[in-house]
């Protein structure tokens, strides 16, 4: 595919404002991507202009309300290079970020090479999983909920940072397991909301195995190593300084992060 000189200025200009963390202004893009596989051809160039390499992938849209929001019927998934994937307790600034939101998800990762053939189970057994607070992030500015679904995907489905907590075998779980796990977010101590795994496409799994399926459908594998935050088990509200703190059922982790005001 060729993508036309304001796709390829677009990505230039997004993966600039990544790397400097000066935000774009939404209004001036808004028709210069109009379908899926445009979107994700731009994203790739996105990811060539940034330091770092892909270390793995959010995907975003996994729930009736946020596909609602973004007037799509599929997920969408973003990559994300290797210092954005972090570890539970940790602390960020809100100086580094535009606007960030919070979800709470389960973040895998591949212990083999994942293929598309595998079913649910055989996914769980041949990864970690991982309770994870996520902090989505656009390169635009005033972009949630108002940004669309072809800027989003641009955006590398507007990926900020995953912070995730202990990661646990696989085969040591089984598939229900993570449909039914909650997640309880608080912050300074006061809770904020709650959510199940099954408002992940009804099981986290699921949105791997789409992920898995989608990537080996534009050519890319899913490489062991490789990590993939699954969806939020919650509409997600906006990141403020403070202590969050995600607490999950069925034997996972909580989740800390610190955030210092700008």
């Amino acid at each position: 595919m060729t993508l036309t000189v304001e796709q390829k200025k677009l990505a230039e200009r997004l993966g600039n404002a990544f790397n400097q963390n000066q935000p774009l202004e939404r209004d001036k893009y808004v028709g210069v991507v109009n379908d899926f596989d445009t979107a994700y051809e731009v994203q790739e160039v996105v990811m060539s202009h940034k330091t770092e390499k892909t270390a793995g992938y959010k995907v975003s849209l996994t729930s009736p309300e946020t596909q609602a929001m973004f007037n799509s019927d599929s997920p969408l998934y973003g990559a994300q290079v290797a210092s954005r994937f972090l570890k539970s307790p940790c602390t960020l600034d809100l100086s580094d970020y535009n606007e960030p939101l919070v979800e709470v998800e389960l973040q895998f990762t591949a212990k083999k090479d994942l293929t598309p053939d595998m079913d649910l189970e055989e996914l769980l057994n041949n990864t970690t999983v991982a309770p994870a607070l996520e902090v989505p992030d656009a390169r635009f500015k005033d972009w949630f909920p108002r940004l669309d679904k072809y800027l989003v995907l641009c955006d590398s489905a507007v990926g900020g940072a995953v912070v995730s907590g202990e990661s646990r075998n696989g085969d040591e779980l089984n598939v229900q397991d993570l449909a039914e796990v909650k997640a309880t977010l608080t912050h300074n101590g006061q809770k904020v909301s709650e959510g199940f795994g099954s408002e992940v496409l009804g099981n986290p799994l699921m949105s791997l195995q789409w992920l898995v399926g989608k990537l080996a459908s534009q050519g890319h594998p899913f490489t062991a190593g490789t990590y993939a935050s699954t969806g939020t088990f919650l509409l997600p509200p906006k990141l403020v300084a403070g202590e969050w703190r995600v607490s999950f059922t069925n034997g996972f982790s909580d989740v800390v992060l610190n955030v210092k005001s700008k």
